[in-house]
C-alpha cells in the first residue's frame, strides 16, 4: 500500500468544498498528509484560497499533520481565470496529468474530489486519473443538502458535524493505465492519451470480434449482423423470416462464443445489447453493416 495520501481537489468560490471533503475523510479514519487545490485565478477563487490557507496553521489541520498547497491553473503563456477554448483546456489537462503522474511516481495514494470550480476542471482531473491512477486511489462526489449549500455559500460555514448534511459518495474509477501500463508510455500528450486509449480498445475488440465471427455458421453470422444493427430478438426473427426460438438458439451460441473469447465466466450475464456494443464498430469497418 502507498505510504502517503493526498487529497487533490478542485475549487472555485466555495472553499468549504475542500474542508467538507477533508473532514469527511478524516472522519473515515483516513490519514491525509497533504491537500492540493487546483484553482483558476478568478477573484472568487483567490478569496477561497485565502480562507483555506487559514485552516492550515504550521502544517496542521484540526490537529492533524497536513500540508496545504494551492496550484493555479496555467494556459500556454499565462495563468488562467477561466477555461474558454480548446488550447486552454489542453494546457490544463497536461498540467493536471503531469501533477498526478508526479504524485504517483512518489508513491502517493490519491483522493480526488472534483465537486468544486468549473466542470471542465473536474473533467480534466478524471481524464488524467483514468490513465494514471491505480486501484488504491479514490474519486469522490460530495453531496450537500440544499439548506447547507445555501448557508455555507462563499465559505460562510467551513465545518459541519457528522449529521450536518455532507456525504461523500465514491465514484467508480476505471484505471486503464494500471490495467494496461503500456498506455501510459504511449500517451505523452493529452491528444495521444485519448488516441492511445481508443486505439487499444479498438484493436483489442476487433481481434476478439473476428475470432467469434470465424467460429459462427452463416445463419449465426446473419443473426449477429442484425443484432449489431440494434434489432431486438423479435425484430431479428422478422428480418430473417425465422422463428424467435431459432433466433434465441443462435443468440445463445453467439454469446457463449463471446464469453469464451473475452475470457468471461460461464455465469457472466450477457444479452443482445452486448452484441450491438461490441460488434457494430467491427462490422462497419469490415463492410458488414
Amino acid at each position: 500500500m502507498p505510504s502517503k495520501t493526498v487529497l487533490l481537489a478542485t475549487v472555485g468560490g466555495q472553499p468549504q468544498v475542500v474542508t467538507f471533503a477533508l473532514d469527511a475523510l478524516l472522519a473515515r479514519q483516513e490519514t491525509v498528509d497533504e491537500v492540493l487545490v487546483l484553482h483558476l485565478m478568478a477573484n472568487e477563487s483567490r478569496d477561497a484560497i485565502v480562507k483555506l490557507r487559514q485552516e492550515f496553521v504550521n502544517h496542521k489541520y484540526a490537529g492533524h499533520h497536513c500540508q496545504f498547497r494551492a496550484i493555479p491553473l496555467r494556459g500556454v503563456d499565462r495563468l488562467l481565470d477561466d477555461i474558454r477554448d480548446e488550447a486552454a483546456a489542453e494546457a490544463v489537462l497536461q498540467q493536471v496529468r503531469n501533477l498526478i503522474a508526479d504524485l504517483k511516481q512518489q508513491g502517493y495514494r490519491l483522493h480526488l474530489c472534483v465537486s468544486g470550480g468549473r466542470r471542465m476542471m473536474g473533467f480534466m482531473v478524471l481524464s488524467a486519473a483514468a490513465l494514471l491512477c491505480d486501484h488504491h486511489d479514490r474519486v469522490w462526489h460530495m453531496y450537500t443538502s440544499d439548506a447547507l449549500r445555501q448557508a455555507a455559500d462563499g465559505g460562510a460555514i467551513l465545518h459541519v458535524g457528522a449529521t450536518g448534511g455532507v456525504q461523500l459518495i465514491q465514484v467508480p474509477l476505471a484505471p486503464w493505465g494500471a490495467w494496461f501500463p503500456g498506455l501510459r508510455a504511449m500517451a505523452q500528450t493529452p491528444q495521444a492519451a485519448v488516441a492511445a486509449q481508443m486505439e487499444w480498445l479498438r484493436s483489442g475488440h476487433e481481434e476478439q470480434c473476428q475470432r467469434v465471427y470465424d467460429r459462427l455458421t452463416e445463419r449465426e453470422r446473419a443473426t449477429l449482423v442484425e443484432f449489431a444493427r440494434g434489432l431486438s430478438p423479435q425484430d431479428v426473427a422478422e428480418a430473417l423470416t425465422i422463428k424467435l426460438s431459432t433466433v434465441n438458439t443462435y443468440k445463445t451460441k453467439i454469446l457463449d462464443e463471446c464469453r469464451s473469447t473475452w475470457g468471461m465466466g460461464n455465469d457472466t450475464r450477457l444479452d443482445y445489447h452486448f452484441l450491438r456494443e461490441r460488434f457494430a464498430p467491427y462490422l462497419r469497418r469490415m463492410g458488414g453493416l
